[in-house]
């Protein structure tokens, strides 16, 4: 009985001895894992949130603490016979609801291909569908008074709504014999049914007027932005393109279509005359032409650096290229990251992409089909709430290779941050991370993973994520 006992004795100590030697084990694993991590600081600055113009100016649409989120309200040829406006106002509520906080819309003017255009190609930028001309009285859209609708609509739910404008490029006009070119040209405008903005090749290029304008636009007549009377009609006048698409019909901002085609003082000048949100089409890889033309324009711009970035890490296998320099982390309140728009959709791990574009800096803009149609709603929103109310601060990169990538956004105002980990291999992952939470218990947002680990006092702690998708962890509460 005694060599019993005493056996017991022996197992007992040596379990303890072991428990011991496990714990220490493992505070060696954390003691290591913290040489080899090197935090990057991509962003410095005072953590603010990205605003548009409107929530500057102190108006009630807001994104929460993590900023806003848009949506992308359209296609490349979305359904035909004036229905589209009617459509989008049967969403707006659903959308709000979401948390997503703006609607950019098509073009929303009479263009040369009447119901068949998607606006890109204009003749009358005041024919809002209720003219009969170019073979149709609506727009592809709908009416103007359907687009009133719709605006008003989305202003009930507190969102804006942006205005795609395209300020290079004119179509649809009569021919006349042009001075400046000695040929016959597409450029007599006199006959828009609207009886507005009328043209003739006096304001287009070339003409006898000086300008610093870059390009024409796939042959189409080519606005000339020096041009006095171009000028007037497009900001200057209390009822020209500008003034009345915000103060008649309520637009609250812009997208303009195409910049490359023409000096960025154009989208500078229509801002500062009309004011509004704006933010640029710049189809261009390279922050520093793109961080230039936003500096240059005082404008927003979508960050095609990023785009190509997630294309290049996401279908690529290597979130590595995630290090890599983009627009929001150079500028990350004149930066609009996205994952697909109506002229291309090449990513083909979108979940991955959502994710990394609403846990990070800049101000996320959804795809209409891919929220609509093609991906999972449910996670969407569960994304774009943890955007809203924990993707605050500035963001540090924590750790990224081939498969993995964790960063995290340090917090703001009260507001504790997230950290996000991207998995891109085909089984679990884990790993220790340095937090700024401390002796806090902290859970995965996403309902990826089921458990609720403890942060230690030096904020480090073990986290996982499942394969080929993502964690998103804050203080539990």
């Amino acid at each position: 009985m005694r060599i019993c006992i005493n056996l017991l004795i022996v197992l007992f100590c040596l379990c303890i001895l072991s428990c011991n030697q496990e714990e220490k084990i493992q505070e060696q694993e954390v003691f290591i894992d913290q040489e080899v991590i090197d935090i990057v600081h991509v962003t410095n600055h005072d953590g603010r949130p990205f605003s548009t113009d409107l929530d500057q100016r102190s108006k009630t649409y807001s994104g929460g603490p993590g900023g806003p989120v848009m949506m992308q309200g359209f296609y490349w040829d979305v359904p035909a016979g004036g229905t589209w406006w009617d459509h989008v106002s049967t969403k707006v509520s659903d959308w709000s609801n979401a948390g997503i906080k703006s609607i950019w819309l098509p073009p929303c003017t009479k263009a040369q291909n009447g119901s068949y255009s998607m606006g890109y190609d204009p003749t009358d930028y005041f024919d809002f569908g209720d003219y009969d001309q170019n073979g149709t009285v609506e727009t592809r859209f709908g009416s103007k008074t359907e687009l009133t609708n719709l605006i008003n609509a989305a202003h009930a739910e507190n969102m804006e709504v942006y205005a795609d404008i395209v300020l290079n490029h004119n179509s649809g006009g009569a021919s006349e014999q042009n001075q400046y070119t000695n040929s016959s040209t597409w450029t007599d405008f006199t006959g828009v049914a609207s009886g507005k903005f009328t043209r003739t090749q006096e304001h287009f290029h070339p003409n006898s007027i000086q300008n610093n304008d870059l390009g024409y636009f796939g042959g189409f007549p080519d606005l000339c932005h020096n041009h006095t009377y171009v000028q007037d009609w497009l900001w200057n006048r209390a009822d020209g393109v500008g003034k009345y698409y915000k103060n008649q019909l309520g637009f609250d901002g812009w997208r303009f279509d195409y910049v490359k085609g023409f000096d960025p003082s154009v989208v500078n000048t229509w801002n500062s005359k009309v004011g509004g949100f704006s933010v640029g089409e710049l189809w261009d890889s390279s922050v520093d032409y793109l961080d230039y033309w936003a500096n240059s324009a005082n404008s927003s711009v979508f960050d095609f650096a990023c785009y190509y970035k997630m294309k290049d890490a996401f279908d690529g296998n290597n979130l590595a290229i995630l290090y890599d320099d983009m627009m929001w982390k150079r500028n990350p309140f004149k930066a609009v990251t996205f994952i697909a728009n109506h002229d291309t959709d090449i990513i083909w791990d979108k979940n991955l992409a959502y994710a990394y574009i609403l846990t990070h800096e800049g101000y996320p803009c959804l795809f209409y089909r891919d929220y609509e149609e093609w991906l999972n709603k449910e996670r969407l929103n569960n994304l774009i709430w943890i955007h809203n109310n924990k993707a605050t601060g500035t963001t540090s990169i924590l750790y990224a290779d081939n498969d993995e990538y964790l960063a995290r956004r340090n917090g703001y105002n009260g507001n504790p941050g997230l950290i996000v980990y991207l998995n891109d291999s085909n089984h679990w992952q884990e790993r220790w991370v340095p937090t700024n939470w401390y002796n806090t218990q902290i859970k995965d947002f996403t309902g990826h993973s089921g458990w609720y680990p403890t942060t230690q006092s030096g904020g480090w702690v073990k986290l996982q994520c499942p394969p080929n998708s993502y964690s998103i962890w804050s203080v539990n509460m």
